[in-house]
């Protein structure tokens, strides 16, 4: 109940720095004008929160509009592009290591700490596995929350700075199948995909309100059925309560958690950063794909912020969601096993 008292202030200061973002003309202004305006607050000690329910709306809203671009010939498209984003998962991997090994060497930190605070993959699954190994949670927790934070606020400034607009031969293919609103078609798809995301989140799959939605989706557009796309509002709605559940991380105790930590995973994301967007461009001359959904698609950001930022760009949102889905569920099945590995190395 507390939760949620302190969620109503912070939908209505989410709601005025997104118009503020709106009027500024600022890329994803649903997701960034309520994602800074909340964790400045909070970091200044506005008591603000949102509930898990308010994030997990959000996920269901971007999987579920995410879903609807996988038509037939889409898949079979991306079919063609299954090595690239196998070497791509490959490059994730290694850039996670090698950001774990120079947080550690910059923050002093221990070697568990800095290898799950630093692997390219959720947040919360992160932390969960840092736990199991002996890793400082709260700091785990911490670095992701920087890093998916940095990554949405200069990756999207960045494209729309280079105007990658999606103008590349093809890409007029990845759009939407349904095209129009049905609400009758709409109470469908959200009882179904809902259905998809609950069913997930039972058997203990990460992203459970991202991924079952997608999922669901993804199968009826690949059928050909045409239930409904989702309105305008319910994408922005999406974006504003992820935006709201991400800056409300960022509490005064946030800012006061090991300065030279938090200036350490800034540096090391800042370099995860630029590697990340050599890769990508690299990826694109040698795979044929547009350079500025490359550099979504390598990002160390987080699956629904990238493609979501792949839409409002005009960009291919299947490609960069297939290359996150596929890295997301390597990395959390992996990162176990390849921490044990790294732990007998070292």
């Amino acid at each position: 109940m507390k939760v949620w008292r302190s969620f109503g202030p912070a939908l209505l200061l989410a709601l005025a720095a997104a118009q503020l973002c709106l009027w500024l003309d600022t890329p994803l202004p649903w997701m960034i004008g309520p994602l800074l305006s909340t964790a400045c607050a909070c970091m200044l000690g506005a008591r603000l929160g949102a509930p898990v329910q308010a994030r997990e709306a959000g996920q269901w809203a971007i999987g579920t509009t995410l879903g609807l671009y996988f038509s037939a010939p889409v898949l079979a498209v991306l079919a063609r592009y299954a090595g690239w984003i196998v070497l791509a998962v490959a490059f994730a991997i290694l850039l996670g290591v090698a950001g774990g090994w120079m947080l550690r060497r910059l923050s002093g930190t221990d070697g568990t700490t800095a290898f799950f605070a630093m692997a390219v993959g959720g947040a919360s699954e992160m932390a969960v596995q840092g736990e199991r190994h002996g890793a400082l949670v709260d700091r785990v927790a911490a670095a992701h929350s920087l890093r998916i934070m940095m990554v949405v606020v200069t990756i999207p400034f960045a494209l729309r700075w280079w105007s990658t607009h999606g103008n590349a031969p093809g890409h007029d293919l990845f759009v939407p199948l349904a095209s129009v609103v049905s609400y009758p078609g709409l109470a469908v798809l959200v009882l179904l995909t809902s259905i998809g995301a609950l069913l997930l989140k039972r058997l203990g799959i990460p992203n459970a309100w991202v991924i079952g939605p997608l999922m669901l989706a993804m199968m009826l557009t690949a059928s050909g059925i045409q239930l409904s796309r989702l309105p305008e509002w319910m994408v922005r709605g999406g974006q504003l309560l992820i935006g709201v559940s991400l800056g409300t991380r960022f509490t005064r105790t946030f800012v006061h958690t090991a300065p030279r930590y938090l200036a350490s995973v800034a540096a090391c994301t800042v370099v995860m950063l630029l590697l990340a967007a050599g890769f990508a461009l690299a990826l694109a001359q040698l795979a044929g794909i547009h350079p500025g959904t490359a550099i979504l698609a390598s990002s160390p950001g987080g699956i629904a912020e990238m493609s979501l930022t792949a839409r409002v760009l005009h960009l291919g949102v299947p490609i960069v969601t297939a290359f996150h889905v596929t890295r997301m569920v390597t990395v959390v099945l992996a990162i176990g096993p390849l921490f044990r590995l790294f732990d007998r190395l070292r």
